[in-house]
C-alpha cells in the first residue's frame, strides 16, 4: 500500500479532528459549526472559501499553475437523528444526533487532503474542494447545484467517496454504472366509509381494501417489470383505525420503492396507480396516491471510473482494487453525477465490532447506534484523494 508519507504522519491529527466532529453532530442543513470548522482549516492552509452554497455548505478553492483544468473532490458534513449509544469519550454530545453514516470520516478525509494540496500544490489546474450538507435529508447536492455550484465552479469530472462496511479494511471499490438505487416514496390513502365493527355491511372497508393492495403491489416486481431489472417495492407503514370496534375511514399505507433505471421506475410508478385504483374502485372506496422521487441512481462514469480504478492500481495491491456489487441503498451524489461525469468509490470500513481496533464501537454497520467510522481508513482515503488530483493534471 502506498499511502503519501505526510498524511500518514497526521494520522493523530486527523484523528483528533475527526472525533471532534463526530462529538457535535449537525442534522441537515443545520451543520453551522462543522461549516465553521472546515472553513477556518481551509483558511488556515491558505485555501480561498465560498460559504452558503446550499444553506450550510462549503466549496474551497485551490488554484495552482496554468491549467484550465478543474476537478472537484466531495465530502458531505451531515449527521442523522439517532441517539447514539457509544460510551466513549468522543460519543455524541448532542442528544438524538448522530454521526451514525460514517460523514464525519468523510469531511476529514477530504481535510487531510486539503491540507497536503496547499503544502505541496503539485498540481497544475484548478481543485474544488466541496464541504456538501444534508445528504442524509434534504439532498444537498441538488441545493448546491441550484445556488450554481457547477456554474460558479465549472469542472471536467467530480469525485466522492463513501466508507462501506463489508469490504476489508485497506480496500476500496469503484465500478461503472449503477452502483446505488434511486431513492423514492409512496403515500396511498384508501378513503372508505367508517361504521361499527357489527355492521360491516354498512361500511366501506379500507383495511379489507388495503388487505387487497399490498400483496398486488409485489407483482409489479415479479411480474410486470423485465426479471433482470432490479427493484424493490418495501411497504413500512400502515396506519388505520383507534379503536377495535370501529371500522375506520381511511387507512394510510406508506413506503419505498428502490430501482436503478428511469423506465423500471416509471413503471413502478404507473403499475401501483393503477393497482390502488382498481382496488379501490372495485371495493367502493376513493383514493389518493402519492409518489415522490427523492434521489436519482447513483451511475458511476466509465472512463472518470477507469480513471479511478487506475490511480487505485497505482496505490494498492490488485486484491484490494475491488469491485462494488450494486446495492438498493441511495446517496444524493447522484444529482451530481447527472451533471457532471464522475466516480463514487467505496473504502472498505471492515466487518464487525471495532473495539478489536482500538474505537470502542460495536457492530461496523452504518446507520447503527454504536456505529463509528474506523480512523485508520483517513490517510487512505486522504492519500485517495490527493492522487486523484495528482494524476489527473499531471
Amino acid at each position: 500500500m502506498k499511502l503519501i508519507d505526510d498524511i500518514v504522519t497526521q494520522a493523530a491529527y486527523l484523528q483528533t479532528v475527526r472525533r471532534d466532529i463526530h462529538a457535535h453532530p449537525e442534522l441537515a442543513f443545520e451543520e453551522t459549526r462543522t461549516a465553521d470548522l472546515v472553513a477556518d482549516l481551509l483558511t488556515q492552509w491558505g485555501i480561498p472559501i465560498h460559504r452558503g452554497m446550499g444553506r450550510t455548505g462549503v466549496v474551497g478553492i485551490l488554484k495552482q499553475g496554468t491549467s484550465p483544468r478543474a476537478i472537484g473532490l466531495r465530502a458531505d458534513m451531515d449527521a442523522l437523528p439517532m441517539q447514539e449509544s457509544n460510551q466513549f469519550e468522543h460519543a455524541s454530545r448532542h442528544p438524538g444526533k448522530m454521526h451514525a453514516c460514517g460523514h464525519d470520516g468523510h469531511t476529514t478525509m477530504l481535510l487531510g487532503a486539503a491540507q497536503y494540496l496547499a503544502q505541496h500544490r503539485d498540481f497544475d489546474g484548478t481543485v474544488y474542494l466541496i464541504f456538501q450538507p444534508a445528504e442524509e435529508h434534504g439532498g444537498g447536492a441538488r441545493e448546491m447545484m441550484r445556488d450554481g455550484l457547477f456554474e460558479r465552479f465549472p469542472m471536467d469530472a467530480v469525485f466522492g467517496m463513501h466508507n462501506m462496511p463489508g469490504i476489508p479494511v485497506g480496500s476500496i471499490a469503484a465500478s461503472p454504472g449503477p452502483v446505488l438505487a434511486s431513492n423514492n416514496e409512496f403515500r396511498i390513502t384508501i378513503r372508505g366509509k367508517g361504521g361499527h365493527a357489527a355492521f360491516p355491511h354498512l361500511s366501506v372497508d379500507p383495511i379489507a381494501v388495503a388487505s387487497q393492495i399490498l400483496p398486488a403491489l409485489q407483482t409489479i416486481v415479479t411480474r410486470s417489470k423485465k426479471p433482470l431489472e432490479t427493484a424493490v417495492i418495501s411497504i413500512t407503514m400502515i396506519h388505520a383505525g383507534d379503536v377495535p370496534n370501529v371500522i375506520p375511514d381511511t387507512c394510510v399505507i406508506q413506503g419505498s420503492v428502490r430501482a436503478y433505471s428511469a423506465e423500471t421506475l416509471d413503471l413502478i410508478e404507473r403499475r401501483m396507480g393503477e393497482i390502488v385504483g382498481h382496488a379501490c374502485g372495485m371495493f367502493g372506496a376513493e383514493h389518493d396516491f402519492v409518489f415522490q422521487r427523492n434521489y436519482p441512481s447513483t451511475i458511476n462514469h466509465a472512463a472518470e471510473t477507469e480513471f479511478v480504478r487506475t490511480v487505485l492500481g497505482e496505490m494498492l495491491p490488485a486484491s484490494q482494487v475491488v469491485v462494488q456489487t450494486p446495492i438498493m441503498a441511495a446517496e444524493d451524489f447522484a444529482f451530481m453525477l447527472e451533471q457532471v461525469p464522475g466516480c463514487y468509490a467505496f473504502i472498505g470500513n471492515g466487518d464487525g465490532d471495532h473495539r478489536d481496533l482500538g474505537h470502542g464501537a460495536g457492530p461496523c454497520v452504518v446507520h447503527n447506534t454504536s456505529y463509528d467510522f474506523n480512523d485508520d481508513l483517513l490517510p487512505l482515503g486522504a492519500s485517495f484523494f490527493v492522487r486523484l488530483v495528482q494524476r489527473w493534471f499531471n
